[in-house]
């Protein structure tokens, strides 16, 4: 659905390049996360991709065509929700999207239907300008939606979200995804990446540094091993052992089979941000 070779790029009156060299691919029906801290190039990536940036050198194609040669056709096949909430405030949540939904030409979902799906249901006739940002957001998320898009860009779709709206936004992704959606994600949440993306990419300082699932990154990065917790003498102790051979491991056995109290087992697994930190060398944002 969208792939893109060498891309590189740089803002009017800057010296240094915002992108260098990118090159990825977003295969049909998948979700694509583009992992990275503040000012890494994300944002700036997801707006040549979908048209707003232009100027760019080497090729980016969408749905098998040059984004250079789409023209504004191509908004009745993509959906956008951008990190920073952008309605219009007197208006209400329902006629906010009932005037974006008359600018599509094709059929769209029911407003009262996709407010339901973000949670707002009850919100419907509430003017914006009363709604919390994180209402916003998910009414956002909402708009990006109405005309059953191919591809969905969402940036940081659940930034300032509770956890359980931000719940409700990532089952609700993963539900587009498998209704045959395409999902381009932007953030520095990596909780949010390993839980709702089946291809991750790093970027930092314009370039990528990674990419691969967050299953193998963590396999090839990772620390197989336990660490059993157990009461001896009055006291807690902690003992390692790695996981391939454990069935074996006369040690691990030994302690099993020692009469302590035997009181927690747990796999030591890394995350997507401890290998983010590893691979770059840098810290994601807070």
């Amino acid at each position: 659905m969208i792939n893109v070779s060498n891309l590189s790029f740089t803002y009017d009156g800057n010296a240094k390049e915002t992108l260098h060299d990118l090159s990825f691919e977003v295969k049909a029906g998948e979700i694509f996360g583009f992992l990275g801290p503040s000012g890494a190039g994300k944002s700036t990536t997801q707006k040549i991709l979908f048209g707003l940036l232009k100027k760019y050198q080497g090729s980016i194609k969408v749905m098998d065509k040059e984004i250079k040669e789409w023209d504004s056709s191509i908004y009745e096949q993509i959906g956008i929700s951008f990190e920073l909430p952008n309605h219009y405030s007197n208006l209400s949540a329902l006629e906010n999207l009932e005037y974006f939904k008359s600018l599509y030409k094709g059929s769209c979902h029911e407003t009262l239907e996709i407010l339901k799906w973000v949670g707002l249901e009850d919100s419907a006739n509430i003017r914006v300008q009363n709604f919390s940002k994180g209402m916003k957001i998910r009414l956002n998320v909402a708009r990006s939606i109405l005309h059953n898009p191919k591809i969905l860009f969402l940036d940081e779709p659940t930034s300032g979200l509770d956890p359980v709206n931000a719940k409700m936004i990532k089952d609700l992704v993963l539900r587009l995804r498998d209704a045959g959606a395409t999902v381009f994600v932007t953030t520095h949440n990596m909780t949010v990446a390993d839980e709702l993306c089946d291809q991750v990419g790093f970027i930092t300082n314009g370039q990528i540094r990674a990419i691969d699932s967050p299953q193998s990154l963590k396999k090839k990065y990772g620390k197989r091993s336990i660490v059993v917790s157990y009461l001896a003498e009055g006291k807690i102790n902690q003992e390692e052992f790695p996981i391939e051979g454990l069935g074996v491991n006369n040690e691990f056995i030994d302690l099993l089979n020692s009469g302590h109290s035997v009181e927690s087992l747990h796999s030591q697994e890394t995350t997507l941000e401890d290998i983010f930190i590893r691979i770059t060398g840098e810290e994601l944002d807070k």
